[in-house]
């Protein structure tokens, strides 16, 4: 006997996280809870994963990488507040999921992916991509009035924060011994400085690990 299991009914699913995940952890903005409320996350997650698509936690595209949860992306939106006709930078594109996510909003994207196999597919589902080190951003593509580097990261390279416009945001997770946090800085002049929003758990962007201090 043939055993079929039933497709989930994402429409419903995606509704469910709107007001199961996202509002109870302060994702209030309309235009982030609209645009993650119509973007089919399931189309950008290999197909095993799919029935799990809005499921409050990470999820894996495979050679260590990984979707993380709806809430993360939600609550880093909602305290960077994009506006539409913006300039955004998604570092970690991945398949292409946030940068689509961003462009509902009615920001212009530009994503940056260091995997080849994940950067074909996210061009596939219409991200703009940029191949190379995540480390390094796209300068050739900025400045940016937002930044989202999606992962955790153990520092912000000066780098990518140069591609940062004056007056612009950059969202992020941060990894502080062994402890991660959400963060959203902004840019003023030549500073940059950011504050905590919560805990939260967020796999690593490979590419990020700290510089070892050299020790006599």
């Amino acid at each position: 006997m043939t055993v079929h299991t039933p497709i989930p009914d994402f429409a419903a699913a995606r509704e469910a996280m709107v007001e199961s995940q996202l509002r109870p952890q302060g994702v209030v903005d309309p235009a982030v809870t609209r645009a993650m409320g119509t973007i089919q996350r399931e189309k950008f997650l290999p197909a095993g994963v799919r029935p799990l698509a809005y499921a409050d936690r990470a999820l894996s595209f495979g050679n260590g990488r990984y979707l993380p949860p709806p809430a993360v992306l939600g609550q880093l939106l909602t305290q960077m507040a994009p506006m539409p006709g913006q300039r955004a930078l998604v570092v970690g594109a991945g398949t292409g999921y946030s940068a689509a996510v961003l462009r509902a909003i009615g920001l212009d994207v530009v994503a940056v992916e260091s995997d080849a196999d994940l950067a074909a597919e996210a061009r596939e589902l219409g991200a703009d991509i940029v191949e190379g080190p995540l480390s390094a951003g796209a300068a050739d593509c900025g400045p940016f009035q937002q930044i989202l580097i999606d992962g955790a990261v153990e520092f912000i390279p000066d780098e990518i924060v140069a591609q940062l416009d004056d007056g612009g945001r950059l969202g992020t997770a941060i990894i502080d011994r062994g402890v991660t946090r959400l963060v959203v800085g902004r840019k003023a002049g030549d500073a940059f400085g950011y504050l905590s929003i919560s805990d939260s758990g967020v796999p690593a962007l490979p590419g990020f690990s700290r510089p070892k201090e050299f020790k006599f």
